[in-house]
């Protein structure tokens, strides 16, 4: 295996070795269940660390914590200067830490270390810093209301923030959260995916050591799904994000109403498309962006384009071009530099994808990949080689419902309105892409397509200062930019009355 000595692997296994615990109210705590979970390399199904997940009595009393940290209003009250000056605080800890944070985010990930070193961590810090200039930018504002009247909003924290990330963007989901929730003057409760935790456990402990945020303000919670469902049910929490699957989301839904109708932010599932229109500009470069979008990161995105919708006068020759880029591909190990590839997350996962493969060959027509790639050094791990479909129906599973891995649906198209109408017929609505020189048509058919991100000429274009969410089953309400910031805070409306009597 080719290796850069850079990688902080020694560094990672030394730390790995320290006990992992959960987070309350400013102090290290063993988790209160006799149940023992292992987080693994899914490279080599290698056991990295294991800590005792909280029961559900112990989230209750995180909640309980944090919620007496909001109602002291020891963090909503700091001046909003200091607020911003802890936040950057944070971005400078991920900043000098990123090489180790990256190989924490790829050993139980199976992303590789130079999608965490260039595509993940660094961002982590720019979220910190982004936030940090918002603590005194959203604000409330006047009404213009009748004569004898004044009337003014106040924007005040939601209350405590229970922020339920995903397994395959850990640290990055995890800071998209907690920066915009910080920001607000909100406490927090950060429940990592029990799949990847490190990157959030190493950086809670970064800010224990170096930050002197008051107690309860932040707070960690090592457990999986069934105990963290009382983090929806507890009436001490006001507010869940959640990234994940349409499923939990709905039940997330159902909590809200069975206990206090929190908020709730939920990003979800997807089943995006991408158009190749017979005008499509630089054909060559679009594919090849198209493609990366799509197989990066092990195809485990929630906003990739797993459907690729072709017009027929170019349908053979991008399936062509696509099925050379697959079979280039090479699976292996995260950190070995000459991998373009590597491990699905977890077991489950790559079991998944498999068998949702399996359906796609009874469907329609494998020409690329379709089968699990473990010979030689992959021998124990999950890995999955890049997988085309092509003459795929609009109606067959593979192309309705979320595979979430290097899965690739192909269907050729006439007329834009077919475009238009197999682009939104699924149950998602997250995002969408389309290739054409048609200024007119792209406008047009931004406006038709049903998603909450329309991408022109290239697909998977993101910025902190832009919303990013989606319609129908793929969530409520948007992350980042201004637009996260409403679902952190409550408005209060305030009537002056000037008149006589």
């Amino acid at each position: 295996m080719n290796s850069n000595e850079n990688i902080p692997l020694s560094w990672a296994y030394n730390w790995l070795t320290s006990p992992k615990r959960q987070y309350i109210n400013g102090e290290w705590v063993d988790g209160a269940s006799d149940v023992k979970w292992v987080v693994t390399n899914p490279a080599n199904r290698e056991a990295l660390c294991s800590f005792e997940i909280a029961d559900a009595d112990q989230v209750e009393y995180t909640a309980t914590m944090a919620n007496q940290c909001h109602e002291s209003g020891v963090w909503a009250k700091i001046s909003r200067p200091q607020r911003a000056n802890m936040l950057r605080q944070i971005a400078q800890l991920i900043r000098d830490n990123t090489e180790k944070l990256s190989v924490l985010e790829s050993l139980p990930n199976g992303k590789l270390f130079s999608e965490s070193m260039v595509d993940d961590i660094p961002t982590c810090a720019d979220i910190f810093e982004y936030y940090a200039g918002w603590t005194d930018k959203f604000y409330g504002e006047t009404s213009p209301v009748e004569e004898g009247f004044l009337n003014y909003t106040i924007k005040e924290p939601i209350g405590v923030c229970a922020l339920i990330a995903p397994w395959n963007f850990p640290l990055y989901q995890t800071s998209l959260k907690l920066a915009a929730a910080l920001s607000m003057g909100n406490p927090v409760i950060i429940k990592p995916s029990e799949y990847t935790p490190l990157t959030s456990i190493f950086l809670v402990e970064l800010i224990h050591e170096h930050l002197d945020f008051p107690k309860g303000v932040i707070n960690m919670l090592l457990t999986n799904g069934e105990m963290a469902n009382q983090l929806t049910l507890s009436d001490n929490v006001h507010k869940v994000s959640f990234t994940g699957s349409t499923d939990v989301g709905r039940k997330i839904v159902q909590n809200s109403g069975l206990s206090n109708l929190k908020s709730a932010t939920l990003e979800l599932g997807g089943k995006s498309p991408c158009i190749f229109f017979e005008d499509t500009p630089d054909l060559d470069g679009a594919i090849d962006r198209a493609f990366t979008v799509m197989f990066s990161h092990k195809g485990e995105k929630c906003s990739e384009p797993t459907r690729f919708l072709i017009h027929d006068s170019l349908y053979d020759q991008v399936v062509d071009k696509l099925i050379v880029k697959a079979n280039a591909v090479r699976c292996g190990n995260q950190f070995d530099e000459t991998v373009t590839q590597g491990p699905q997350c977890n077991e489950a996962q790559f079991n998944k994808i498999l068998e949702y493969i399996e359906i796609g060959k009874k469907e329609a027509k494998l020409v690329a990949g379709g089968y699990a790639d473990t010979e030689g050094d992959n021998a124990n791990g999950y890995f999955i080689r890049p997988t085309i479909f092509s003459e795929v129906s609009q109606d067959s599973r593979i192309a309705q419902e979320e595979i979430f891995g290097p899965v690739l649906c192909c269907t050729r198209f006439h007329t834009t309105e077919e475009a238009v109408e197999m682009a939104n017929a699924t149950a998602y609505g997250l995002a969408a892409g389309l290739y054409t020189s048609d200024v007119s048509r792209a406008h047009r058919v931004a406006e038709q397509i049903d998603a909450g991100m329309l991408f022109i000429n290239r697909y998977g274009c993101y910025g902190l200062a832009a919303p990013f969410g989606g319609f129908r089953q793929s969530g409520w309400g948007k992350e980042m930019a201004i637009h996260s910031l409403s679902s952190y805070t409550k408005t209060k409306g305030v009537w002056v009355y000037f008149g006589d009597g």
